[in-house]
């Protein structure tokens, strides 16, 4: 009886699955470094199960540094943001 009267307040709240505007917006500012993130992870993971060659580790580096950048934009844009007013 207990899993009955739990289950009714648990799907009291009707949920549609559906992501808000403001989280499409985060996802849609953050969407550079998540590509970079996963270039990365790409290059790392065709190296798993063999020794990296010249070529896999300059690929590592490149898309790691793309990844960095990638923060940086996404840091100081925030930053911009949180600065009303902008510089004097």
């Amino acid at each position: 009886m207990k899993s009955i009267a739990l289950q009714a307040v648990v799907t009291a709240v009707p949920f549609d699955g559906e992501p808000s505007n403001a989280e499409l917006d985060a996802i849609e500012t953050e969407s550079p470094l998540i590509l970079a993130d996963v270039a990365l992870l790409d290059a790392q993971i065709m190296t798993i199960d063999r020794t990296p060659t010249e070529l896999d580790q300059q690929r590592i580096r490149r898309a790691h540094r793309r990844v960095l950048a990638a923060r940086r934009n996404l840091a100081n844009r925030a930053a911009t943001l949180a600065v009303p007013g902008g510089a004097a």
